[in-house]
């Protein structure tokens, strides 16, 4: 079983997981952000998909490291998920994933276009793997 990683944005929602042994990020894609609905329903979809035991929804604190305004928004929609989905669903610090994700994607040179699309999933990856580079530093074991 994997961890699937979601980056909230306005638009789109990034998305990546974790292979079967929890040790790595992969990016997936990213999901339109239209209603709440369609976006529940591609996550399960997802879940079921790919056997998920776990969603880490990255969580947009500021700077300061303090819950904003974005960051209510994020546990209002997690509120909504966790109706149509029965694994659980925990936040993790994305701070800068996007900008990190922005700088990877113009150092290997990728057109502006192309970055718009990739940024997203790329994002979702990076936060991703820091929560599971957690897991790791607290001895965390994937029973196999």
């Amino acid at each position: 079983m994997s961890f699937l990683g979601l980056d909230i944005g306005e638009k789109r929602i990034g998305v990546a997981r974790s292979d079967e042994l929890n040790f790595m990020a992969h990016t997936v894609g990213f999901i339109e952000r239209r209603t709440d609905e369609e976006v529940g329903k591609k996550v399960k979809h997802m879940v079921d998909e790919f056997r998920i035991e776990k969603i880490v929804v990255g969580l947009p604190k500021t700077m300061k490291g303090k819950i904003g305004i974005q960051a209510e928004k994020i546990f209002s929609w997690i509120e909504k998920l966790r109706k149509e989905i029965s694994c659980p669903i925990v936040t993790w610090d994305e701070r800068l994933t996007t900008v990190e994700a922005e700088k990877a994607l113009i150092a290997q040179d990728v057109s502006r276009a192309r970055r718009k699309e990739k940024r997203d999933s790329i994002a979702a990856e990076i936060m991703l793997q820091s929560y599971l580079d957690f897991l790791k530093q607290k001895g965390y074991q994937k029973n196999v």
